[in-house]
C-alpha cells in the first residue's frame, strides 16, 4: 500500500507523477532524453543500463518495466536482458557494454566507486566520453527513480505479464506523461 494517497491501481512512478505532475513532468522528460533521444548508445542498451541499476537496487517495478522495454527493443536478442539481471558478468553483451555495466553498477553503489581503471577498461573496449557520460547519468537517475518509487511504496504489480504491455508502450512511444484521473 502506498505511503501517500495516489490514484489506486496505477503502478509505479506513474501514480507518483499523477500525484505531483508539476515535478513529475521533469522526471518524465529526463527519462525521455536519457533513454530515447540522441545517444551513441542504442535505446535497448540504455534500457538495459536502467534495468541493471534497478535490479541492483531491488526496485521490482523499475526493473520489471524497463526490462520489459529492453526486451521489446532487443527483439530476437531479448534473452540478453534476463541474463544481465541474473549475472551481468556472464551476459552475452559486447565487451564495451560489460564495461559500461560495471561503471553503472559502481554508480549505483556510490558514484565515488567509479575508478580510473573502470574508465580505462571502458575506453579500451571502444567507449567514448559520451557513452561513459550517458551511462553514469542513467545509473544516477535510475538510482533516484528507484528510491522515489520504493520510498513511497508505489503500487508494484506482482504478475510479470502485467509488465509486457508497459514494455510494448515504452518501446513504441517512450516516456509520455500519464493522463490525469477524472474525479
Amino acid at each position: 500500500m502506498p505511503h501517500i494517497q495516489v490514484p489506486e491501481g496505477v503502478p509505479g512512478i506513474r501514480s507518483l507523477v499523477m500525484f505531483r505532475p508539476e515535478t513529475g513532468q521533469y522526471l518524465y522528460k529526463l527519462a525521455q532524453v536519457l533513454l530515447r533521444e540522441e545517444s551513441p548508445l542504442t535505446p535497448a542498451e540504455r534500457e538495459l543500463i536502467a534495468t541493471h541499476v534497478s535490479a541492483r537496487n531491488a526496485c521490482v517495478f523499475c526493473m520489471s518495466s524497463h526490462a520489459a522495454a529492453a526486451r521489446e527493443l532487443y527483439k530476437e536478442d531479448r534473452a540478453i536482458v534476463d541474463c544481465v539481471i541474473r549475472d551481468g558478468d556472464a551476459a552475452p553483451v559486447t565487451p564495451k557494454m560489460k564495461a559500461l555495466l560495471v561503471i553503472a553498477g559502481h554508480v549505483q553503489q556510490n558514484g565515488k566507486n567509479v575508478t580510473e581503471a573502470d574508465i580505462a577498461a571502458a575506453r579500451a573496449e571502444g567507449a567514448t566520453d559520451r557513452d561513459i557520460h550517458d551511462t553514469v547519468l542513467i545509473a544516477a537517475a535510475f538510482s533516484m527513480f528507484n528510491r522515489y518509487v520504493d520510498g513511497l511504496a508505489s503500487f508494484t504489480p506482482t504478475d510479470p505479464k502485467e509488465y509486457d504491455a508497459m514494455g510494448v508502450r515504452l518501446a513504441a512511444v517512450g516516456y509520455t506523461l500519464p493522463k490525469p484521473v477524472s474525479a
